[in-house]
């Protein structure tokens, strides 16, 4: 490995060991343990080649700090978790980026998480996705499409539901002010944003992160 490919590599596990600390004390505990472990792998690989004895011990000492912070971290969430007393918010602001499905969930979305439940009063609203005809044929095909990947949609549709929820059977539950409609629409096609939905303005909307032991089903 480079010598430059190395300082872009420990300059990389600074950045992601820092914005663990941030969110930490942004009480964003879920995503802050994910950025220790991400940090702490970046490191451990800047460790293996590394040639220098003492910058060798250094990054020891420095993995070490960070492994014991990010286990007490765990064991802190893990407290919370088994106590149901778990519960985060991320405030999203107006024309805000950065803030795409992926980056909301991708931190709860764990191998023991075999279902999700997803509960929006306005899934087949026309400002959505169109007339109602259009988003059940959308919806399945995408049902037929998941087939091929072992994944199994089913739909239902209620006169009467007013929560907008999403709650996976590990015990996580996200609700968001809005639904899962709080992006805004693109000028068009070819318009950044339009499928990096990272780079997509959001209206304002406020998101509650929640956890419990157990999840009711649907």
């Amino acid at each position: 490995m480079s010598q430059s490919t190395l300082a872009g590599m420990e300059n990389s596990a600074v950045a992601v060991l820092k914005r663990a600390i941030e969110l930490d004390k942004e009480s964003r505990l879920q995503d802050s343990l994910v950025c220790f472990q991400e940090g702490i792998h970046l490191l451990m690989e800047v460790l293996k080649a590394t040639k220098s004895e003492a910058k060798k011990e250094h990054y020891r000492k420095n993995i070490a700090n960070y492994m014991d912070r990010a286990e007490k971290l765990k064991e802190h969430l893990n407290d919370l978790k088994e106590k149901g007393k778990y519960h985060e918010q991320i405030k999203i602001p107006e024309d805000a980026t950065g803030f795409s499905y992926e980056k909301l969930f991708k931190s709860y979305l764990d191998s023991f998480v075999t279902e999700v439940w997803v509960e929006d009063p306005y899934i087949r609203h026309v400002h959505q996705n169109g007339a109602n005809l259009q988003q059940t044929s959308s919806l399945e095909e995408i049902k037929q499409s998941l087939q091929s990947y072992n994944v199994t949609l089913e739909v239902n549709y209620s006169s009467s539901i007013h929560d907008r929820e999403i709650r996976f059977n590990n015990g996580w539950m996200i609700k968001i002010g809005r639904g899962l409609d709080y992006f805004k629409k693109t000028q068009g096609r070819f318009s950044i944003g339009y499928c990096d939905f990272d780079l997509r303005q959001c209206h304002e909307t406020t998101v509650d992160i929640f956890h419990t032991r157990h999840t009711k089903s649907s």
